[in-house]
């Protein structure tokens, strides 16, 4: 299987899901309200994102995978967790009904799949009897579901804890042969999230809502015990504390307080440690970045202690959080504050700086500005061969521009968008076909290198945006041509019959890059040069008239 596909698929769909959900959101009444006592947003936000990242992570698993009894039980309880999730997210049905949510999508995993912990840290294989180890998976797993959920409280925060979860049970499934299916659904579940991060970053434009957070604590939960219980053996059973990181532990010191202090300890309250991290005075990007620290310093040692003692892992798991939690009550208690110590005040005034001056959204924005039509252009000049058909098609979408632009044909934005896009799906089409850098090592670097390049700059210009948009939510062509193309490769993508040498995997992952920075740049623009509109018309009319033989000549690149 293409990793890479698996990803960018998983992403796309994602990407596309979100904006179609958000404008429906209002209609089923899926909004998070603000509400003083434990929420840090002051606008109605949409609690819809999980769609993209549940919807983004199951499609390419049904497509690309055999469906046993493990993927079934997976797949159960993923639509379970979405479904109830999105009726809470609509009615707010209160903790019990969640609970039952949560048991139904959990039973079946343990139950039918036998998938369950048989081995425990120093305890060893089956020393408790089945129905205690069942048992305790059920629990444990109804735990890992709510640390998750429960840790979505800042914008990007479970996301982002998951994330490096996730990659880690990834990396670690790579290391050690026969784990494809740990690694399928661990890179599907990362791909739906990054797609949903694109537009949770602070200032967050949709949140997850529960179907999200509790999906992704069944997919960690999932996937940690399948890993260390059923697909590699060597690893370390005590592992699994330090892949969870920090949700688990907070959780546990919540309830804790909770109980002490004899409210219900199921009620939400504003003692994580997101919460108390904003009291003690550090702003929500701060406070983030505090956390994301954390967690992957636990998560990267998981990696590095993958198979060393129990009580070594246990021990360090124990320390890093015992440390954590001691600093924070310290800093509760002598009412310290981020400004009081210079290091902490350097970091926030520099970053405070970069994004008044706006230096990487600029910066990246020009880059994208001049990168992505030089690159239409220069593939329009190179590819070896045009079809005829291809070639009429691209002079009537030349001249509809043409006249576009100089207002005798006024289309709908849309439809000029539309007529962009078809200009990136043709020229990356008929490149794919070609592969002219194929035969050359040093041509194929650069273009992974261009490739990565507008990936970072299309994170940098969207992190550091100082503001949102409506007009990104707006359902365009973008949207159901993401959807559409990725879905239809997947479905498509194990037919050589239908695709013969056409390699679908370069064309989707290329494809999705371009596209979303294409979409980006027709989101930002306002008055200054249309070099991307000018760009579709010049590859068109290149494409038009190669393929049509008004001018012959070949390129090819060789080794």
């Amino acid at each position: 299987m293409n990793y890479l596909f698996l990803i960018a698929a998983a992403t796309m769909i994602s990407l596309a899901v979100i904006p179609i959900m958000v404008r429906l959101a209002p209609k089923l009444g899926m909004m998070d309200m603000p509400d003083d006592n434990r929420k840090v947003h002051s606008n109605p936000i949409a609690r819809v994102g999980g769609w993209g990242i549940i919807i983004g992570a199951l499609i390419p698993v049904i497509t690309l995978t055999e469906i046993d009894s493990i993927v079934l039980c997976y797949l159960f309880g993923s639509l379970v967790l979405l479904a109830f999730g999105a009726l809470d997210d609509k009615r707010e049905m209160g903790h019990y009904m969640k609970f039952i949510g949560q048991f139904i999508a959990v039973i079946p995993m343990v139950y039918l799949g036998d998938l369950y912990v048989t081995d425990f840290p120093f305890f060893g294989d089956s020393f408790f009897p089945q129905w205690l180890a069942q048992l305790f998976t059920l629990v444990a797993m109804i735990g890992v579901i709510n640390a998750i959920n429960h840790s979505d409280g800042l914008d990007g925060l479970a996301g982002g804890e998951a994330l490096f979860s996730l990659g880690a049970l990834a990396l670690l499934a790579w290391l050690s042969p026969g784990n494809e299916l740990t690694i399928t659904l661990a890179l599907a579940a990362i791909g739906g999230l990054v797609g949903f991060l694109r537009y949770n970053t602070h200032p967050a434009m949709v949140f997850m809502g529960d179907g999200g957070s509790q999906f992704l604590g069944f997919t960690v939960g999932f996937l940690a015990i399948l890993l260390t219980q059923y697909s590699d053996n060597t690893l370390s059973k005590s592992v699994v504390l330090l892949l969870l990181g920090l949700p688990v532990v907070d959780i546990l010191i919540v309830l804790k307080k909770r109980a002490l202090s004899g409210s219900n300890i199921f009620k939400a309250t504003r003692n994580h440690m997101h919460h108390r991290l904003l009291s003690v005075g550090f702003a929500h990007k701060e406070s983030v970045v505090i956390i994301y620290s954390i967690h992957t310093f636990l998560v990267a040692c998981g990696v590095w202690l993958a198979h060393a003692n129990d009580y070594l892992i246990t021990a360090l798991y124990l320390i890093v959080c015992a440390t954590t939690y001691f600093l924070l009550n310290l800093a509760e208690r002598n009412e310290w504050r981020p400004g009081q110590t210079r290091i902490f005040s350097f970091l926030s005034d520099s970053l405070a700086v970069i994004e008044r001056n706006q230096v990487l959204m600029h910066g990246s924005r020009r880059f994208l500005e001049i990168a992505i039509p030089a690159y239409l252009v220069a593939l329009a000049i190179w590819i070896n061969d045009i079809p005829r058909e291809f070639a009429i098609v691209a002079a009537v979408l030349a001249v509809l521009l043409a006249l576009q632009g100089i207002n005798i044909y006024p289309f709908r934005v849309n439809a000029r968008r539309g007529i962009i896009y078809i200009t990136v799906v043709f020229v990356i089409y008929l490149s794919t076909i070609d592969r002219i850098t194929w035969q050359n090592p040093w041509a194929v670097a650069l273009e992974i290198i261009f490739y990565c390049a507008v990936c970072m700059a299309i994170f940098l210009a969207i992190r550091f945006s100082p503001g949102r948009r409506k007009e990104e939510f707006k359902i365009t062509s973008f949207d159901y041509l993401l959807l559409f193309l990725i879905v239809g490769a997947l479905l498509f993508a194990k037919s050589p019959l239908l695709f013969g040498n056409f390699n679908i995997n370069i064309f989707i992952v290329v494809l999705a890059i371009i596209l979303y920075a294409s979409e980006l740049l027709l989101v930002e623009r306002r008055e200054r040069t249309d070099y991307l509109g000018w760009a579709a018309f010049i590859t068109l009319s290149v494409i038009a008239v190669r393929g049509l033989n008004l001018i012959e000549f070949n390129i090819a690149l060789q080794p």
